[in-house]
């Protein structure tokens, strides 16, 4: 009744001002160069990647601890408004708009753009929202290791820095229109839905957000006899990780832009199911391997390290490739968490493993294991008459291989560079890291009035107001 009586008052007030026939005349106008078919494709995709938030605040929330579920809540919230705010005044514009190889200058605001993007046949403002939800994964994973020990005011610093900045100028060097990595001869670098532009780019800020920040306070490393600490609540963690799987299914396929090219899609929905498969059997058999014993929370990481390692290769690689990928991939991740445990840098998530280490080994995989028989995808289909992407293990060379290196090297050094300088910025003007004291307590009651479960803590703890109410 709710949404017929919209649609009724948003017809009457139309018609009273005109709108209906100025807007019929601009479907007519249009019809020829906007896709109907790929453009619902695209905004589903896009409403898909954006639920991945929902799995991200789940996720980091059930690793984190209890006194700073609130913090991991309101970051995740908190950054996609600031994101959507910032890739819609310039991130975009230097992302996507034409300029140099390095930073695009156009579509400020959205002003001046043309009703579709490229030859895609989806409109520009479906092509922005699709990318938005990128764009705020892309900052959400840096939270992942920073979790319990940042000042919130550092995490909204740090999120400008990330999704106005740094993905958006990093992203156009390989998705740009004139990006000079996606314009490398005599092989052109490729990240088909962004192993590099959007994992590798948040698993290395994080790196140097965990660095900037040090261990959270109590945190005993395995080689001073201590280990990692617990989540509490694997539930929402596992939960958190399954719909963060879901959500792929518009991440990779979606990034296709169009629901014509068949193959590709069902190709690249495929490819990201066995990958993540791959990653959590292998995580889980290499931890029992060692241990002796079914660890839930590290195959929750092996098979979003597998989603992350095909999100660069899935256009280009069989389904076989795919199973391996991906199963390197949740070894990948559990070495690379001893790694970092080893180096004493404390990432509660796992996010630098997942996402950083995971994330150069999938940009590199392409170069091993693409087939050779699809090239660029297209409104209809892949297109092969500018050549096709193959790998060394199909008799492709090293050139493939040797661009991928190039694009996921450079843009992994110059991510650290920018976002160790920022983040030391942040951490010498006091911004940073939580005040020890406030640690102590928990960040949800001293830094957002009041915890996650009352239940749990003391009334007077419970309460940061009661210093003010008692006087």
């Amino acid at each position: 009744m709710g949404i017929t009586l919209v649609v009724l008052v948003a017809w009457l007030l139309g018609d009273a001002w005109g709108h209906a026939a100025g807007a019929t005349e601009s479907a007519t106008a249009h019809s020829e160069c906007v896709n109907p078919i790929n453009t619902v494709w695209t905004l589903v995709a896009a409403f898909l990647v954006f639920f991945m938030q929902a799995g991200f605040l789940f996720l980091e929330a059930g690793f984190s601890r209890t006194r700073e579920t609130v913090n991991v809540l309101l970051e995740g919230i908190v950054d996609t408004c600031l994101c959507g705010a910032l890739f819609w005044a310039f991130g975009f514009a230097f992302m996507f708009g034409s300029g140099n190889g390095f930073i695009g200058h156009q579509y400020f605001f959205l002003q001046a753009a043309p009703d579709t993007y490229g030859s895609t046949g989806v409109p520009m403002l479906a092509f922005w929202l699709f990318q938005f939800a990128f764009a705020d994964t892309c900052s959400t994973i840096t939270s992942g290791a920073m979790v319990g020990r940042t000042a919130f005011a550092g995490d909204l610093w740090y999120s400008v820095g990330v999704s106005g900045f740094i993905y958006p100028i990093f992203g156009h060097w390989a998705w740009g229109p004139d990006g000079w990595l996606a314009s490398l001869r005599p092989t052109a670098f490729h990240d088909f839905a962004g192993s590099t532009v959007v994992h590798t780019i948040g698993g290395v800020i994080a790196l140097t957000g965990a660095m900037a920040l040090g261990p959270r306070l109590g945190r005993k490393f395995a080689r001073d006899g201590g280990g990692i600490m617990a989540g509490h609540n694997m539930t929402l963690a596992a939960v958190g990780g399954v719909i963060l799987w879901f959500g792929w299914y518009g991440f990779n396929p979606g990034s296709t832009l169009s629901a014509m090219d068949l193959h590709g899609i069902g190709r690249v929905a495929t490819n990201t199911t066995l990958a993540a498969c791959g990653g959590g059997l292998s995580s889980l058999f290499f931890i029992y391997w060692r241990g002796k014993y079914w660890d839930c929370g590290i195959t929750v990481n092996g098979f979003l390290s597998g989603l992350v390692a095909i999100t660069c290769p899935c256009y280009w690689v069989s389904p076989s490739g795919a199973f391996i990928i991906g199963a390197v991939a949740g070894i990948v991740c559990v070495l690379s968490v001893d790694l970092f445990e080893h180096l004493r840098i404390d990432d509660p998530v796992g996010a630098v493993s997942v996402h950083g280490t995971c994330g150069v080994w999938g940009t590199l995989s392409l170069g091993l294991f693409a087939t050779g028989q699809y090239g660029a995808p297209g409104p209809y289909g892949a297109d092969t008459s500018s050549g096709v992407v193959s790998g060394l293990f199909y008799g492709g060379g090293a050139a493939q291989l040797t661009a991928q290196a190039i694009g996921s090297a450079s843009i992994a050094l110059a991510t650290f560079a920018t976002s160790i300088l920022m983040m030391y910025l942040l951490k010498l003007a006091g911004v940073l890291r939580l005040a020890p004291d406030k640690e102590r307590v928990g960040m949800d009651v001293t830094e957002h009035g009041g915890p996650a479960y009352p239940e749990l803590v003391p009334r007077a703890a419970a309460d940061p107001r009661r210093d003010l109410l008692a006087s």
